[in-house]
Order: C-alpha cells, then structure tokens, then sequence
C-alpha cells in the first residue's frame, strides 16, 4: 500500500482574490513610487498642475504638454541634484 500525501488545505475563491488584489497593489506601489518618493509626489504634482492648466486656462495641447514636461524634467533633475547633494554630506 502506498501512502498519499496529504491533501492541501483548499484556499477559498475570496483569499485568492484578495492576495492577488494585494499582489497587484504591492507591485503598483513598488514601480510608481520605487526607491524615491519623492520623485513620485514631485511627478504627481506637475501633473496635477498640469490638469489644473488644462480646465482653468484656454491652453492648447501643445502648450500643456512642453510645460507638463518641462516640469517633468526639472522634478528628475531636481531629485538627481539632491540625491547627490545628500551623498556628498555624508
């Protein structure tokens, strides 16, 4: 007579929608916001900033887009210009 592993205990269809639920929501996290969340809340504002053009002024899309990313580009500086500034004091 051989001898069977015992069975696994079953999960239920609600754990597995939520750990895949909080899977999701660890990964979202982990690639929005990284290693820096400054960079992430400095993105997030420009963008806000940038909607707050488009409903409050009469701005085309071309004017919205350059500023949206120049603002970008000056949060990425800004962040890498810190982040070096903090390294060199240590």
């Amino acid at each position: 007579m051989s001898r069977s592993a015992p069975a696994a205990p079953r999960i239920s269809l609600a754990t597995r929608a939520i750990r895949l639920a909080s899977g999701i929501a660890r990964f979202w996290w982990d690639f929005i916001v990284g290693d820096d969340w400054r960079i992430a809340a400095g993105v997030l504002l420009v963008l806000c900033a940038g909607a707050l053009l488009v409903s409050a002024a009469d701005a085309s899309a071309a004017v919205v887009t350059t500023v949206t990313a120049v603002g970008i580009m000056f949060v990425a500086i800004g962040s890498i210009v810190a982040a070096a500034l903090r390294a060199g004091r240590r």
